[in-house]
């Protein structure tokens, strides 16, 4: 194995009140980061491009030297689950949501609280593809959390807007209310396809709001996971770089599915279910898993492949939250961990090794910024550099990045 490559999902932040006026970065305790930052390089990358604030499979799509339009939100959410697809079956990313009305259309939580365990997930996706009916076949697949992916089978049209405005609206929130799918274009086929959502979402909204599931979470003073809130829409089979030399750790459905679109061997693991609502506890225990499962593709994949991608996704979750000393300890985790064993694994193999991450998430914002990340390019170097933070990797030697020029800069790709 020549390099590893991590990213720490919504790892760069900005100053917190909570933290001493400290990034969860900086007011972490992480020597082990700092071990490799010591003997390499920092600098500092936009993942898409400046003044750009990416979602997550904008960000990897970029870092991994493709352009925006090479794929889609949905189709790699679809394509990382055990969905089949044929091209021209139309995909979306999915989220359980909570809404007052369909008349008055307020979202009151874009993720139903974050409290909608596995179970009730399931079944709730079950009820949605039992009791919908449409002229066209459709599946709806319940994933991680409040996560779904969606597809409507047959030849449909993907130039059509999702129903969440804050996605219509370059992430800004311009109301918290529900949007209508409209089409992007004059073509029938995209005004067909809108009226098919529409008419699908219409129908959730029928089926889950009165469904015993709901009503029992209401009576626990829980939020109803009563609607769907849909983006990303995408019929094409991803054109994506492949990079067949190389393994993935990924065990969300985007990673998954970017990982297998991107043509590596991509090993995964059962996120553990959701049981209770205490979900911060669920998320150190898929972290912990994470970690540990991340080390054991490491080590079985030395001899057989170039390259390892890894994804960890819980950091992001504190910064959507506010919450920033989970967001820190989630780091130090990670450092007492899996840096700990790169720290024993990479210099006697001459393995290098880069970390970073797909975007910053403020824990005071709660959303996705345009903020630079923070990058550390591990080569065994003589040490120069000092502790991995946004600030100090805004002076490092590496400079500032732009996410298609990453592996490239690394070494990583000719």
């Amino acid at each position: 194995m020549k390099g590893v490559l991590i990213i720490v999902d919504g790892m760069g932040d900005l100053l917190n009140s909570q933290l001493g006026d400290k990034t969860p970065l900086e007011a972490a305790h992480m020597p082990n980061a700092s071990f490799l930052a010591a003997r390499g390089h920092l600098g500092y990358m936009y993942p898409v491009k400046p003044g750009f604030v990416p979602e997550s499979d904008e960000a990897t799509i970029s870092i991994f030297g493709n352009d925006l339009i090479s794929s889609s939100r949905g189709q790699l959410e679809a394509r990382g689950t055990d969905i089949k697809l044929v091209r021209g079956d139309l995909a979306l990313r999915a989220n359980f949501a909570t809404i007052d009305s369909l008349k008055d259309g307020h979202i009151i939580d874009r993720r139903a609280g974050r409290t909608l365990t596995t179970a009730e997930a399931e079944i709730l996706a079950k009820a949605i593809n039992k009791n919908i009916k449409l002229s066209v076949p459709f599946v709806f697949k319940a994933t991680i959390g409040h996560r779904g992916a969606l597809v409507f089978k047959g030849g449909f049209s993907d130039n059509i807007s999702g129903n969440d405005n804050v996605y219509n609206s370059g992430k800004t929130l311009v109301s918290d209310k529900v949007g209508q799918c409209k089409p992007l274009d004059d073509e029938d086929n995209s005004q067909y396809t809108a009226n098919i959502v529409n008419e699908f979402l219409e129908k959730t909204f029928e089926v889950l709001n009165n469904h015993p599931v709901n009503e029992e979470r209401r009576k626990r003073g829980l939020l109803p996971a009563n609607y769907l809130l849909v983006r990303g829409a995408g019929i094409e089979v991803p054109k994506i770089k492949q990079y067949k030399k190389w393994v993935s750790a990924a065990y969300m459905p985007l990673e998954i599915g970017f990982s297998r679109a991107s043509g590596m061997k991509t090993f995964s693991f059962n996120y553990p279910p959701l049981k209770k609502m205490d979900v911060y506890a669920n998320l150190y225990e898929g972290l912990a898993k994470a970690c540990k499962f991340s080390i054991w593709v490491l080590r079985k994949n030395r001899k057989k492949a170039d390259y390892a991608y890894i994804h960890l996704k819980e950091t992001d979750i504190p910064g959507h939250d506010n919450k920033p000393s989970d967001k820190k300890e989630m780091l130090e985790y990670i450092d007492k961990t899996l840096f700990d064993f790169l720290r024993k694994f990479a210099p006697p193999n001459k393995i290098k090794v880069v970390i970073t991450a797909d975007h910053s998430t403020p824990c005071k914002n709660k959303a996705h910024s345009a903020d630079p990340v923070p990058v550390l390019f591990y080569d065994g170097s003589i040490p120069k550099e000092r502790k991995f933070t946004e600030s100090e990797c805004r002076k490092g030697t590496l400079g500032r990045i732009n996410g298609k020029e990453l592996l490239t800069k690394v070494g990583f790709l000719k």
